[in-house]
């Protein structure tokens, strides 16, 4: 079994879809950089331990990951997940985790990168959108894509209804991508 760190900053409907499915993997930590985001509190509803790191704290972004590596080492983590995390990851874990962090994003990469992605589909007038799961590297929403789903945008679609099928996709793909890695 692995031990793996999940990182998310807001609601955490993803990081409770992967805590709660039979994967091969211990989630040793979260990782949130919001201080009182949603996803907190479903950590420890769910027994999950939760370190909160305010990047403001911190002189820099060397330094501020220097402290979540300094944790995930204590925790024998050995993948990161990113599950909705809005920061971008930097070389101190880029290098510590070369080939052994994984984003999921809600668009067909390489459309729509970065954030608001699903509204930005939303009123591009694109007639498809999706989720991508991809290995993370020193670009925004760049590294090497491992799987994708398409979600249709429908005539009539509202924003939100279309934010509810593509979460839907991702609960599912980015589970069965999990699955296949932690093998």
């Amino acid at each position: 079994m692995k031990n793996i760190a999940i990182f998310a900053s807001g609601n955490g409907s993803n990081f409770e879809a992967i805590a709660t499915a039979n994967i091969n993997a211990k989630i040793k930590l979260l990782i949130c950089d919001k201080p009182g985001a949603t996803v907190i509190a479903r950590a420890e509803r769910l027994g999950i331990p939760a370190l909160i790191y305010n990047p403001k704290d911190y002189p820099n972004r060397a330094a501020y990951e220097e402290q979540i590596l300094t944790n995930l080492k204590d925790a024998e983590a050995e993948y990161i997940f990113l599950a909705g995390y809005m920061r971008i990851i930097g070389s101190t874990l880029l290098e510590a985790y070369e080939g052994r962090i994984i984003n999921i994003h809600p668009s067909l990469l390489p459309e729509f990168p970065g954030l608001d992605a699903i509204s930005k589909a939303f009123s591009s007038g694109v007639k498809q959108t999706g989720v991508t799961i991809h290995y993370v590297d020193a670009g925004v929403d760049t590294g090497p894509i491992i799987a994708q789903e398409a979600v249709d945008i429908l005539p009539g679609d509202t924003l939100e209804a279309l934010e509810a099928r593509i979460h839907q996709v991702e609960h599912k793909l980015y589970i069965s991508v999990l699955k296949e890695i932690l093998k």
